[in-house]
């Protein structure tokens, strides 16, 4: 691969960025809001993405909690974000056992905001911005190590599909 083709392929993770918790509104946000507050983030990764009708489909298979008064609080923005880009590799029912578990282990800020370092760090590494991810913690629960997996397999498909993407366009 040229340099070109490598500052290219790695420009949209570079700045990458998840909102953590504490950054998503705390305002209540409507769901057209919701779908493009979150399509803004998600953006760099091309393939992944959410629209209302995404989320009204999640609401309804329960995945995410009702909106109150149709507006999407914190928590349901952040579950939103991890549900689209878990999905990309995931069945619905594979990602609602993964938040099953979650709510079982901690709550959702600790869990959302482990979740965005992780993966900012795991596709900084796959895209060879970062030699090696760094480690966020010692614990090796099977909880975490599938948590991981999933976050390598995404970071992965990502790699690819802008590979070729770029391969085509070449």
């Amino acid at each position: 691969m040229n340099q070109d083709m490598k500052k290219e392929m790695t420009a949209p993770i570079r700045d990458f960025h998840l909102p953590r918790y504490q950054e998503i509104p705390e305002v209540g946000l409507y769901l057209e809001q919701t779908a493009k507050y979150i399509a803004g983030y998600l953006e760099p990764l091309q393939d992944i993405s959410i629209t209302g009708s995404m989320i009204s489909n999640y609401v309804k298979k329960k995945l995410v909690a009702n909106p109150v008064k149709k507006q999407y609080s914190r928590d349901q923005i952040a579950y939103l974000i991890f549900i689209a880009i878990a999905k990309s590799v995931l069945s619905l029912d594979n990602v609602r056992v993964m938040l099953d578990m979650q709510r079982q282990i901690c709550d959702s800020r600790t869990a959302y905001d482990y979740f965005c370092t992780e993966f900012e760090n795991i596709a900084a590494h796959v895209f060879g911005l970062r030699e090696y991810p760094d480690m966020l913690d010692t614990d090796d629960s099977a909880e975490k190590n599938m948590l991981r997996n999933m976050i390598i397999t995404v970071a992965h498909k990502i790699y690819l599909d802008r590979y070729f993407s770029l391969l085509r366009s070449s």
